[in-house]
């Protein structure tokens, strides 16, 4: 490999990552962020918060299972793009109503053209090293995916700055300031644009559905993915609720979400796409689970403050998107090129279904006995993940035994 592909590869991952930084993290986590003060403000009942985080999560899972649609009808440069920029324009509607429909419409759109740019984004990101060995890919794919810290230490600046001026009415204008800065990143003659376009066109491969053999080799993992988006989403949701009802204010939960955003991008980048390459089986998402287990610990079991808030985001944000990371990777080993689209799509499909499921069930625990209770669901679904997942086999399928498979005597 020459030392100009060596580069062009990671900075094509890194501008791809301009997709998961405005529709992820904008558009998906800092709702969080934004959370307690829209309910405080409109008076909203746990259920009702978490609902919101559902009707996102339902767009999710139509946006997930129609992505290799789009990109058979636009082409995947084309839907990424696209579905960016209304991911962006959905940030910007959102602080212009107070209308609980109107949210939620806005909340459910923005889920569909979320997983669409996600999904079709994580192809490009798997097909950038094609052909190259998969320690190499995992850390592509890894680039790409920290997109989703960098969205979150961005809103942990600026969510909390216009707070402190505007108090719980400052929502409104989070929204907005976050939609403009998803626009400037997309029209700005955005990194994603040079990225796509970067992308070797002759690794391109035509988007094909999936035999039934090549779903069921991948069972243990749906299965996982689910429990997995179902646990982790209910933590992100109404963790911050958590720290300002233990007192933390605007300040500590600015800190937390930052160390929380950070911790993501360096593990990502430094940690998780070298080990997630060498892992065989479900051992790298039974590990991932396991780690994402032990973040949501520290603010149920520790002193209410920011030290146990803290813990909380370093462990939680070095290991929540190395889910993602981890199911791209085993789609992009178990299946041949032409169904990288589709299995990262279903596999998307069934984290979404986790993510409508676990803020609605987190929600109503919370508001029967606190929204502690309710993040202990998490600690059970993640475990309930981890365990499964270690049923996922190392098998090798064909397309990739073919390559390494020993030529024939005589043949050179």
């Amino acid at each position: 490999m020459s030392r100009f592909q060596r580069w062009r590869e990671p900075l094509t991952a890194l501008g791809l990552a301009a997709g998961p930084v405005v529709a992820l993290g904008f558009t998906r986590f800092a709702y969080a962020l934004l959370l307690p003060a829209m309910r405080g403000d409109l008076h909203w009942t746990y259920a009702q918060a978490g609902g919101l985080n559902t009707a996102n999560a339902a767009g999710y899972v139509i946006g997930a299972g129609t992505a290799v649609f789009w990109a058979r009808r636009f082409g995947d440069r084309a839907a990424f793009l696209g579905t960016l920029v209304v991911s962006a324009l959905t940030l910007l509607l959102t602080g212009l109503t107070a209308s609980y429909p109107a949210l939620g419409a806005l909340r459910f759109v923005g889920g569909v053209t979320t997983a669409v740019c996600f999904v079709l984004g994580s192809a490009l990101a798997a097909r950038i090293a094609h052909g190259a060995g998969q320690r190499r890919a995992a850390l592509l794919v890894a680039i790409y995916m920290a997109g989703v810290g960098i969205g979150v230490v961005l809103s942990g600046i600026l969510v909390p700055a216009v707070f402190a001026g505007a108090g719980d009415a400052g929502w409104r204008a989070g929204w907005l300031v976050l939609g403009v800065l998803g626009v400037v990143a997309v029209l700005a003659v955005g990194p994603a644009l040079l990225a796509v376009r970067r992308v070797d066109a002759a690794a391109e491969a035509p988007t094909a559905g999936l035999s039934r053999a090549a779903l069921a080799r991948l069972a243990p993992t749906f299965a996982w993915y689910i429990l997995f988006g179902a646990g982790y989403v209910s933590y992100m949701t109404f963790v911050i609720a958590l720290l300002r009802e233990q007192g933390l204010g605007t300040s500590g939960t600015a800190t937390f979400f930052v160390v929380l955003g950070l911790a993501s991008v360096l593990a990502t980048l430094t940690v998780w796409g070298r080990l997630i390459g060498r892992l065989p089986g479900g051992r790298a998402p039974a590990l991932v689970s396991l780690l994402v287990l032990l973040g949501v610990l520290p603010v149920l079991l520790l002193p209410a403050g920011l030290p146990a808030a803290l813990v909380s985001a370093v462990v939680f944000g070095s290991s929540f998107m190395a889910g993602p990371t981890a199911a791209t990777v085993l789609a992009r080993r178990a299946l041949p090129p032409a169904g990288w689209t589709a299995g990262i799509a279903l596999l998307t499909v069934a984290f979404s279904v986790g993510q409508a499921i676990g803020p609605l069930l987190s929600g109503a625990l919370s508001d029967s006995g606190g929204v502690a209770v309710g993040l202990w669901l998490s600690v059970a679904l993640l475990a309930a993940a981890a365990l499964v997942v270690l049923r996922q086999r190392a098998d090798r399928p064909a397309h990739l035994a073919e390559t390494t498979r020993p030529a024939p005597t005589g043949v050179r």
